[in-house]
């Protein structure tokens, strides 16, 4: 039964265990990748960043919230992309201009405990009342001014999104922040308004103390008095007097308390009713001025919810704004972060249809998986301003010496190929490799965070879950570790923990031990994380068996530190698509050391490393050909796109020009047009005035001529004189030929008469059955009837 049950016991016990190993276990791995992220951060010197951006905000809040923010590094990437909606909202908004995110003027710790006390019907201060006064104010006066810039333009409420509804959802009580002003004076300090009672009590207290003062200063200038006073007191809210003890004391007062050999404080009996009244005045203002206290507090308590509300959203406005303000403070750039695709290539184009707030396409169409052009350390470029700024403050300082003493620092490009897993780095000491991969991994996570990066122009940066880094010296004593078995720990860590979608620094790996056991490691790790490891790995090195890598493999990619080797100092710029080469023997050289030691030097080093040498050093002439080559080539580029911007202009001007002339000269010929029609029309209307003048005139002579010819026959009739009839049939066939060659139908061609005219004209055109003929007058053509024509 004992076996049995002690086996059940321990059948029982197995799966307990096991639960608690698992959850310990789990508990460990939590543990330790968060101590990798920390000690990763904290040698990229993302503390420090971090507050640097947190002094720019407003708020002592603002400042915590923004601090961990930064920290918390498990965001997905839609939370990434909203945070640089955010900042994006808020840099339009500064430079708009209208809608200020400034609340400098607002203690919001000190509103943060108001509404805490307010929520336990706990007094608040008048201090606390006050800075829930002025939250509310810039709530209102935030939230005016945002609805009178959509009123300006309907599309501000689109380009201040998101912050644009946190705005818009505050819920302000504005009777109540009349209420606070009403109450509370600017200084914290309760208005005699506040209350009947209060004003009361304070104007007795006021009596009373004139009352007291003037008591005193009667018994000052007592002459009766023997003893010495020295000054009169305020103890605990009672008026007493001090005086010299060593005298005897004329006073008969009431001894309070005495300081050894130097003097006594006593209070007159005299001066006793009055501070005890006083007393019982101050009493009553306590009192009342608590009930103002109290009752202000109720009011707050009802609207404590949408108050609170108003504060973390204050607060987080805070936080938004101070990430832009550091971004246009430093002149940095909205980077564009996308997730990539290792399966497929990632493209200018891909990068531009995953984000839809790009500033525009890359330079060219290569593929690229990081694009960083002229980045900038966020520190360096801070300690130079810094420095700057303190040297101007010096008057003594010359310019010369400023620009001496305080060189730019010089901006690094990375502009990765989509196919690149790993890049190489190498190069002499103090070259710069370790700020370039401080510079990357600081970028990434910047852009991570909501940050504009310190570039000169739009960056594209891959999303990276998480940054990982082996920078610097992790010797360990305390584990007894030294700085080999240090760095290959952390590194360990950093390959369990990485992902396919981390970016991982590595500086001087390999270092540390036997040169040929290093870079076989190194070769291996590098090798590793290419193949199956993370996103992007950067290492710097000292190694030469590193740089032949890239041969073998098309995921490494060589880069070096350019080194002016004629004034012996680095460029620290970034040479790409070659390796760096040893510069130790030819810089012994240039320092003075003895020949015999270089000659020996260079034999120990080896013909073939020297071979390797001159490649590589033709090869760095090359690259300095081509970039020279490529600048100029730009150069020119510009140039002709210059003057074919130009051409284009021009052409467009005369293209302008001839069609300007063209209207006009149609304009010109159809205001002449206009005018001739005119001045024919205005000839046609004449014409026939003309001719109904002349037709009235032809009637007239046509009734006389027949009155004429009527008093003739009647004449004739009476003279019995032969008539017409009686005339020879010759004369008669005669005038009746004449009359009819004058009367008929003209051909065309023919020559008539017009009388209305006075002219000869020639037929045009004969229409018989209109009886019109059309003819020409000079520079006129003209219709006229038959009948107003006369053929010759």
């Amino acid at each position: 039964m004992l076996s049995i049950s002690n086996y059940n016991t321990i059948i029982l016990s197995f799966p307990i265990n096991n639960k608690l190993n698992h959850r310990r276990q789990t508990q460990s791995l939590v543990v330790a990748a968060a101590s990798i992220h920390h000690d990763s951060l904290r040698v990229l010197e993302w503390d420090k960043l971090s507050d640097l951006v947190s002094s720019f905000a407003t708020t002592s809040l603002g400042r915590h919230a923004l601090k961990d923010q930064l920290w918390s590094q498990n965001r997905t990437y839609e939370e990434s992309l909203k945070l640089l909606e955010e900042t994006n909202a808020a840099v339009e908004m500064h430079k708009h201009g209208s809608c200020r995110l400034h609340f400098g003027h607002i203690d919001a710790m000190l509103a943060q405990t108001g509404i805490q006390n307010a929520r336990r019907t706990i007094p608040v201060t008048g201090h606390e009342a006050r800075a829930v006064f002025a939250l509310l104010q810039s709530a209102d006066t935030l939230q005016g001014d945002l609805k009178a810039t959509i009123k300006q333009g309907k599309d501000w409420y689109s380009r201040f999104m998101p912050l644009t509804e946190v705005i818009m959802e505050f819920v302000i009580n504005r009777s109540l922040i009349k209420v606070i002003e009403q109450v509370i004076d600017d200084d914290g300090s309760i208005k005699d308004s506040a209350s009947p009672e209060l004003r009361k009590a304070r104007q007795q207290v006021q009596v009373l103390e004139r009352k007291v003062e003037q008591l005193m200063e009667s018994l000052i200038r007592s002459e009766g008095s023997e003893t010495s006073i020295l000054e009169v007191n305020n103890i605990d809210g009672r008026w007493c007097i001090r005086v010299d003890s060593t005298q005897k004391t004329s006073f008969k007062g009431l001894l309070l308390s005495s300081s050894s050999g130097v003097g006594s404080t006593i209070e007159p009996l005299s001066a006793v009713p009055l501070n005890d009244e006083l007393q019982r005045a101050r009493g009553l203002v306590a009192q009342a001025e608590a009930d103002v206290l109290l009752t202000l507090t109720k009011k707050i308590q009802l609207d404590v919810d949408d108050i609170e509300n108003i504060l973390n959203s204050l607060v987080q406005l805070d936080v938004i704004n101070a990430r832009a303000t550091y971004g246009i403070s430093f002149g940095g750039s909205n980077p564009q972060i996308f997730l990539p695709d290792r399966n497929s290539s990632c493209s200018a184009e891909s990068f531009l249809t995953r984000n839809e707030n790009s500033n525009g396409p890359l330079p060219n169409n290569r593929e690229w998986i990081l694009y960083l052009p002229k980045a900038y350390h966020p520190l360096l470029l801070n300690s130079h301003r810094a420095n700057s700024k303190k040297a101007k403050e010096d008057v003594a300082t010359s310019v010369a010496a400023l620009d001496k003493a305080q060189p730019q620092p010089v901006p690094v490009d990375f502009l990765v190929s989509s196919k690149t897993r790993v890049i190489v780095i190498t190069g002499p000491n103090t070259g710069g490799k370790t700020i370039c991969l401080k510079t990357v991994g600081l970028a990434a996570m910047m852009a991570k965070s909501g940050l504009y990066v310190l570039a000169s122009e739009s960056v594209q940066i891959p999303w990276f879950d998480s940054v990982f880094a082996d920078i610097g010296d992790e010797q360990s004593l305390s584990q007894s570790l030294s700085t080999f078995s240090g760095h290959l720990k952390q590194i360990s860590n950093i390959k369990l923990q990485s992902t396919m979608q981390s970016l991982v620094l590595l500086d001087e790996v390999g270092a540390g031990t036997n040169p040929l056991e290093g870079a076989a490691l190194g070769m291996s790790l590098l090798e590793s994380f290419a193949q199956d490891g993370c996103l992007l790995t950067i290492a710097t090195t000292h190694h030469g068996e590193l740089k032949t890598l890239k041969y073998s493999n098309e995921a490494f990619e060589n880069a070096c530190m350019e080194f002016d080797e004629v004034n012996l100092k680095p460029t620290y710029k970034v040479l790409w698509g070659i390796p760096g080469r040893s510069n130790a023997i030819n810089i012994a050289e240039r320092l003075g050391l003895p020949s015999v030691v270089i000659d020996t030097a260079r034999k120990l080093y080896g013909s073939s490393s020297a071979e390797i040498d001159e490649v590589i050093t033709d090869m760095e002439k090359l690259k300095q050909d081509y970039h020279e080559r490529l600048t100029e080539a730009d150069y020119y580029l510009m140039q002709s796109r210059g003057l074919h911007s130009s051409l284009l202009n021009t052409r467009r001007k005369i293209a302008e020009h001839s069609t300007s002339l063209k209207f006009k000269k149609m304009r010109d010929v159809s205001e002449a047009a206009a005018m001739a029609r005119s001045t024919v029309h205005k000839k046609v209307r004449e014409l026939d005035a003309s001719a109904k003048k002349t037709s009235q005139y032809n009637k007239a002579i046509k009734s006389s001529h027949v009155s004429t010819t009527n008093n003739l026959h009647t004449a004739a009739a009476d003279n019995k004189k032969p008539t017409i009839t009686d005339r020879r049939p010759a004369d008669v066939k005669k005038i009746g030929k004449s009359s009819k060659d004058r009367s008929g139908v003209p051909k065309v061609g023919d020559t008539v008469h017009v009388s209305s005219l006075g002219k000869k004209v020639t037929v045009l055109e004969v229409d018989s059955s209109k009886g019109e003929i059309l003819v020409q007058a000079g520079i006129m053509k003209l219709k006229l009837k038959v009948t107003d024509i006369q053929r010759l």
